[in-house]
């Protein structure tokens, strides 16, 4: 059975595209048997076309995943169609996601959208914080995050598959 799995996050240059590639990279390694289309998208359009933030990119190659072909794209009302999961970075994005289907009329895809965190195994974290205006520390965390989110996400595919 496959998954489409979307990650979201509001500009997509930092937080969903790191979950984009940490997802694939951990699921390549533990759970190669799901067969799985991973993609990410941002709230806003503000970096459409855009690469993934450098400071993303070069503290997710050290940490031996990714990013280097993903390009910033917008939620398309499509999206909630198209994916079973949309995982949501923080809470505002999240409320962006579910105001987005109600005024499409995809209200009855809603329960597609969770909280990624919520996966989580070993942090105390409800949201990924944006890495944006702070330093390099701030980029790390997020992998910390979402690696960790990652596995119990995989976790749960193979426990529902």
């Amino acid at each position: 059975m496959a998954h489409a799995v979307l990650f979201v996050c509001l500009g997509n240059i930092c937080r969903s595209p790191t979950a984009e590639g940490v997802f694939r990279g951990v699921a390549d390694e533990i759970a190669p048997e799901l067969q799985l289309y991973i993609d990410s998208a941002g709230t806003s359009g503000y970096h459409a076309g855009e690469r993934a933030d450098s400071r993303a990119v070069k503290a997710a190659k050290m940490r031996g995943f990714d990013l280097s072909k993903i390009r910033s794209r917008q939620v398309h009302p499509d999206d909630f169609d198209r994916f079973d999961l949309i995982m949501a970075m923080d809470n505002e994005n999240y409320n962006n996601l579910i105001d987005l289907a109600n005024r499409e009329g995809k209200s009855e895809h809603t329960i597609k959208v969770k909280m990624f965190l919520s996966y989580a195994q070993q942090s105390n974290y409800t949201e990924v914080p944006d890495p944006y205006y702070g330093g390099e520390k701030g980029f790390d965390l997020v992998i910390d995050l979402v690696e960790d989110a990652s596995k119990g996400l995989v976790q749960s595919l193979r426990d529902n598959n």
